[in-house]
């Protein structure tokens, strides 16, 4: 159906509603419900107070809307006039795989996995609407893992279907329990975090048994005691019939992963789509993705001798005691020492008792500490390991037992005190959270990590191809880089280098809310700004801890960065999700030679072995077989396309305090 209209009866007309016996119940996209209509009458009435109708179907619509009150109580408060159809907009372009999707989604419990920029929120908004069309009385539950993404979601949902602002809502465990349980009663399509959510179901203020829809996004999350296994526990308290739309870019990190997703959100099917599917290639751009193997170098080797020389002294104490099996100290990680140490707990040995049973959790303790700074070392550089060892031994971390024994070891002492002549001048920039004084851009820059020069030379390099090409072409679009790195002292260290490329460059970084010593976290209002500033070309280039891997909109990015490599599959996807919505987009993975490739490569495979245990003819995943059809027996929604007309969105006000409290990399107009 084409053309704008306001209404749904509008659009149809009279002999619509004469011919199927009722027009839907729906109060269209952009008609608020009146304060003063019980939430059980069907939205349509107050249309037509509002819009007046021919004299006959005055008659009809107030014998719909009797009849309507009638069957309110009746098949869990499903509209049967509105239950005739299912609404697909048409306001954009309709693509077959979103279609099919949202289609199976209306039916059963699914969890949908879509590269990120493929229409996740779109088919979440479409799936919203109908329910809130099909249960005039029922609530909508949208939620998801973090503020800003809560605030995005709102905002994305009402642009694709247009549901009256007045009737949803955002809450945020800063609203007060009052207010809360005040909008579950008045509005019907709520967006929130998930820990706010069982908040309100275990003090009674969330009408469980009126909910009707539960989106959840991010929805690999959903494992162990999650917020979102928790939710879904307590709400099957109160009902089964709602429905469960789960979105995520990936399924999870395993196979095993994959299952207790499924289980815990009792999903029936899984739609699963790849950037090879078939119905998908036509809306999505070539993704370029490159691996560099980078070597350590003479320094950072040197280094890494004397940090194993270190960890030899504390491990090789457990290893005579038989409780360290594994003797090869160099290759050792920090997983396997908390392995050993928890088989330690279930299975004391006879001999160990008392405070013998004491010392050797100590010494567990070091180790564990010891083995993540060598992780450090060997994937951030020397500067990131000296930062995590200061924390111990300036007791900012709370290790007295770790300080006093690591001051004993005369070869750590050396290592220690080398590093800090090389880094300690750069501790004071870093804990201040500051912006970088002027001066500070003049120092020489010392390179933690070969890597770091990697980085750079891509970076500048894009610049410098971008602005030729762009030059040449007569062209004034802008480039945006995006740099993912796991640490925040490597954040600060990375945005640091690239200040002194400006104003080509201009870099800002891109963190949690918490606050560190090293670092003044952004708090959520502030980091919503920083993307809006990104996508408006404020910055061309966001150096970014992993609150920028999952979902916030970044907007179109031409190269992404991964400055580590992470062994779960789904962070990997989630980064290179940032690249290729709108154009050609490359991903450079930047690697340290040995136990890092060694990382990536498994990591690549692990998630290859996912899509094709999901995909293949052979059943390893157990299904939940109790989705609730939700429409009535006898009833059959068809599909109606339909161009959605929405209003302007009005979001809340930015915070004005992002120049002052958190720049802390920031060049804008010529300003440091």
């Amino acid at each position: 159906m084409s053309g704008r209209q306001r209404t749904l009866f509008q659009t149809w007309g009279s002999s619509f509603s004469r011919s199927a016996g009722a027009p839907a119940c729906n109060s269209g996209p952009e008609r608020p419900q009146s304060p003063g209509i019980s939430r059980a009458r069907c939205p349509l009435a107050v249309e037509v107070a509002e819009v007046p109708p021919e004299s006959d179907d005055d008659v009809l619509l107030v014998a719909v809307y009797e009849a309507e009150r009638q069957l309110s109580l009746e098949n869990g408060g499903f509209c049967t006039s509105a239950g005739a159809l299912w609404i697909y907009p048409t306001n954009c372009p309709v693509r077959d795989y979103q279609l099919h999707i949202a289609r199976t989604s209306l039916f059963c419990n699914t969890l949908v996995c879509l590269p990120t920029g493929l229409g996740k929120t779109f088919i979440a908004a479409v799936v919203m609407y109908n329910f809130y069309r099909w249960f005039p009385s029922g609530k909508v539950v949208f939620m998801a893992p973090t503020k800003p993404l809560v605030t995005q979601q709102i905002e994305a949902c009402y642009r694709v279907m247009g549901i009256p602002q007045s009737h949803m809502a955002e809450m945020t465990g800063s609203t007060q329990a009052l207010t809360r349980k005040e909008i579950w009663r008045s509005k019907r399509v709520l967006f929130l975090t998930p820990q706010v959510m069982v908040n309100d179901l275990s003090r009674g203020a969330c009408p469980a048994a009126e909910i009707k829809c539960l989106v959840i996004d991010e929805a690999h999350k959903a494992l162990g005691n999650y917020a979102y296994c928790q939710v879904v526990r307590e709400l099957v308290k109160y009902t089964d019939h709602f429905r469960i739309l789960a979105l995520s870019a990936t399924p999870g990190s395993d196979i095993k992963a994959v299952q207790q997703v499924i289980t815990n959100l009792r999903i029936g099917q899984i739609e699963l789509r790849s950037e090879d599917s078939p119905d998908i290639l036509p809306y999505s751009h070539e993704r370029r993705v490159e691996k560099l193997v980078v070597p350590l170098g003479e320094e950072l080797v040197a280094i890494q001798k004397a940090y194993i020389q270190v960890l030899e002294a504390f491990a090789s104490s457990l290893i005579q005691r038989n409780v360290l099996m594994r003797r090869d100290i160099p290759n050792l990680t920090k997983y396997q020492i908390i392995l050993a140490r928890d088989q330690f707990r279930k299975n004391p040995s006879p001999n160990i008792v008392g405070i013998q049973q004491g010392i050797i959790e100590g010494e567990f303790a070091i180790c564990i500490s010891l083995y993540h700074g060598y992780e450090l070392l060997q994937q951030m550089g020397m500067r990131s390991l000296y930062f995590f060892l200061c924390g111990i031994m300036d007791g900012t971390k709370g290790m007295t037992r770790a300080k006093n024994e690591l001051s004993r070891n005369e070869d750590f002492m050396k290592l220690y005190n080398h590093l800090e002549c090389m880094f300690a001048h750069t501790r004071g920039t870093s804990a201040s959270g500051s912006s970088i004084q002027k001066g500070d851009k003049d120092k020489n820059f010392v390179y933690g990590h070969p890597k770091l020069k990697k980085l750079e030379e891509v970076v500048v390099e894009h610049f410098k191809s971008w602005n030729t090409q762009n030059a040449s072409e007569k062209k004034c679009g802008e480039t945006r880089v995006m740099i993912f790195s796991s640490f925040r002292d490597s954040v600060q260290e990375i945005a640091e280098m690239l200040l002194k490329h400006q104003p080509v460059i201009r870099v800002m970084t891109f963190v949690g809310h918490a606050s560190g010593k090293s670092m003044k976290g952004f708090t959520q209002k502030e980091q919503l700004e920083v993307v809006k500033q990104f996508r408006s070309g404020g910055y061309n280039t966001l150096v970014s801890t992993c609150v920028g891997e999952e979902g916030l909109d970044i907007g179109e990015v031409d190269l992404i960065i991964c400055f580590d490599a992470q062994k779960s599959p789904i962070r990997l996807i989630q980064r290179m999700g940032r690249t290729g919505r709108k154009r050609q987009g490359r991903i450079v993975v930047i690697l340290a030679e040995g136990r890092e490739e060694r990382t990536y490569n498994q990591s690549q495979c692990n998630k290859r072995s996912i899509y094709k245990a999901i995909s293949g003819n052979r059943q390893v995943l157990h299904f939940y077989q109790g989705s609730p059809r939700m429409v009535p027996d006898g009833i059959n929604p068809e599909l109606h396309k339909m161009f959605i007309t929405c209003g302007v969105y009005e979001p809340e006000k930015p915070s004005r305090n992002l120049q002052r409290k958190s720049s802390i990399f920031s060049y804008k107009n010529g300003e440091k």
